[in-house]
């Protein structure tokens, strides 16, 4: 192979190969130049290496932060999350509860608008909250096996709210002695991008669950084994 035939993959492939060729030959090392990252100018390959290394650094130092920023917020939701739980299970009369959900997630989470609508517990028989349900809406919260989350396609539920959200979260509401929806819980916000259809459901599943196990203590009383 002539000299002119040798391309950079070539000097790439054979400095692989043999790691120890700046040790052998560290003056070439300290006599070679490259073009400055960010000016125009060539430095040595060990500030070339330095600034790679800084740029490391930094980029770390970021994820860091944002890893860190992530962390309080979770932390801040938590902590309203158990607030909400807690107010639940304080509450002596279950007749209440309905209402305590709603009002509670307006305050703990700052959202804009609430909706809460529910079937087959007798004693919100004949509640606000038991209105506006037909076969319809018992068979959309049949089918949600997660909460949905995204921009308002004029779903049924969304009329329960009193204005018309850019996003929204619909969660389905189950007992924990059923694994039928017993309900449905309506989320609504003026940001688009509050509710989006990439975003994890968890945080949400959880509240759907608390909130079904609390409407519990209004469902009928599974009949005594004989």
């Amino acid at each position: 192979m002539t000299q002119d035939a040798f391309t950079a993959q070539d000097v790439a492939d054979y400095l692989s190969r043999n790691p120890d060729f700046f040790e052998a030959h560290a003056d070439v090392f300290s006599s070679l130049h490259v073009p400055h990252p960010h000016q125009a100018r060539a430095i040595s390959l060990g500030e070339r290496q330095i600034l790679t290394l800084r740029a490391r650094v930094k980029e770390h130092e970021h994820r860091l932060m944002q890893l860190l920023h992530n962390a309080g917020g979770n932390e801040r939701i938590n902590q309203s999350l158990m607030q909400w739980c807690a107010r639940m299970l304080a509450e002596p009369e279950a007749g209440r509860i309905p209402a305590h959900i709603i009002r509670s997630l307006s305050d703990q989470f700052d959202l804009s608008a609430i909706a809460l609508r529910v079937w087959d517990l007798p004693a919100l028989e004949d509640s606000e909250f038991a209105q506006d349900i037909d076969a319809g809406i018992r068979a959309y919260a049949e089918s949600l096996a997660q909460p949905y989350c995204g921009p308002n396609k004029d779903q049924e539920p969304s009329r329960w709210l009193a204005s018309e959200p850019a996003s929204l979260a619909i969660l389905p509401l189950r007992t924990l002695n059923g694994a039928a929806p017993v309900g449905l819980l309506v989320l609504g916000s003026d940001d688009a991008g509050r509710f989006t259809p990439d975003m994890g459901t968890a945080f949400l599943s959880l509240i759907a669950s608390l909130a079904g196990a609390a409407l519990g203590r209004l469902a009928r009383p599974a009949p005594e084994a004989a």
